[in-house]
């Protein structure tokens, strides 16, 4: 595999025998995909491990024979968690390279600026990103593979409920996720009966959240507290809520299911519980369950191959880009609106973020059983039963 990159943050990735044809042959034999992830800047704990999953799994692609006949062309932009950069190079994707289609958008606020240029261009567009608005309302050519936001906090008062709690703090970041998810569990609390006692925020470039947590700490009657938000803030969250000495329980999001918030916290992390993907959790699975097959074969080669942890991040991209392929198979054409409707159609497959069944109504096709609630114990998930 080739990996060139220019000054404005562009990857072009294909493989060794795409780079050998002839500009004719090679327009001919060759089906261009694109993507802009969030692979250095604030997030690239999310597009990093993206960027590496995608051109892992399309050499992989290339190298049994590509797509009904053809060679996958991936084209990479690294938009750095910039809105402007995402939409700039969403327009480059359609206007300049001609994708067919994109798997991308590593987050909420990358993804939304990028979403009017697919979707008056009518290329499919699968997003790696969290928030449900992504989705919700349904957009003609917008997909998505991770667990939204709401989800996430349903999952999360599930656990509450089952657990006795009924009253909480609510600690969130104000960017894309964080705003969307702290919206989304205000909105759904009610269901559960949980009561919202205290609701702080914290910006981005905040590096103590010790004067947000003491008025949750001093708020009378609080049974746990729910950290939506992503990065280093909740990291910076966790560590300062072991150093109050709060001593109820701790929910982080889906935002943080990797091993560098594990890192980042330190023991602080003991026993932080949030809702994640199997994938975390791959060795502890049942045999018999469906997606362990599928999560310990991605996990294997991912870490075979970096060196690095596996983290759901990258399995989202997997998914992605395993969706697309065999909707492009489907449609035995490179028809941007026939491979739209065949990722519409998009029924039992099982990926590591579980078993996606798409419909005309429904984007993303995952329901709360393919989210495990995990608890960091020794520095390590486990799934709580």
């Amino acid at each position: 595999m080739a990996r060139f990159w220019n000054k404005i943050g562009r990857v072009a990735v294909t493989s060794v025998a795409v780079l050998a044809l002839g500009a004719a042959a090679h327009a001919a034999d060759t089906i261009k995909i694109g993507s802009s992830l969030s692979m250095t800047g604030p997030a690239s704990f999310l597009g990093d491990p993206e960027g590496k999953t995608l051109e892992m799994y399309v050499e992989d692609i290339n190298a049994n024979g590509g797509v009904n006949g053809k060679q996958l062309e991936l084209v990479i932009y690294d938009d750095a968690a910039d809105a402007n950069s995402a939409r700039t190079f969403a327009t480059r994707l359609v206007e300049d390279d001609g994708v067919i289609a994109v798997v991308g958008g590593s987050t909420t606020g990358a993804t939304m600026a990028m979403v009017p240029v697919f979707e008056d261009a009518g290329i499919p567009f699968i997003s790696l990103a969290g928030a449900v608005v992504i989705i919700d309302p349904v957009k003609e050519f917008v997909f998505k593979t991770p667990h939204t936001d709401r989800m996430a906090c349903e999952k999360i008062f599930e656990d509450m409920q089952k657990n006795g709690i009924s009253k909480i703090g609510m600690i969130s970041g104000t960017g894309g996720f964080g705003k969307s998810m702290r919206g989304q569990c205000m909105d759904v609390a009610g269901n559960y009966g949980i009561e919202i006692l205290a609701d702080e925020t914290y910006g981005p470039k905040d590096a103590d959240m010790t004067p947000q947590l003491t008025k949750i700490k001093g708020t009378d009657g609080i049974q746990a507290v729910v950290n939506p938000g992503f990065g280093q803030g909740p990291a910076i969250v966790t560590r300062n809520y072991r150093q109050l000495g709060i001593d109820v329980p701790l929910y982080q999001s889906h935002g943080v299911a990797s091993k560098s918030f594990i890192d980042l916290a330190g023991e602080a992390a003991e026993g932080v519980r949030l809702p994640a993907a199997a994938l975390l959790v791959a060795d502890k699975l049942p045999d018999d369950d469906p997606q362990k097959p599928v999560v310990t074969g991605y996990k294997t080669k991912y870490e075979e191959t970096t060196g690095e942890p596996v983290s759901t991040f990258g399995g989202h991209a997997y998914d992605g880009l395993m969706i697309l392929v065999e909707a492009m198979k489907r449609a035995g054409s490179e028809d941007p609106a026939a491979i739209r409707d065949e990722i519409e159609k998009t029924q039992g497959f099982i990926g590591t973020g579980g078993t996606v069944n798409m419909s005309a109504e429904d984007h993303l096709g995952l329901d709360l059983s393919a989210f495990k609630m995990l608890e960091i114990k020794d520095g390590d998930w486990t799934i709580v039963n």
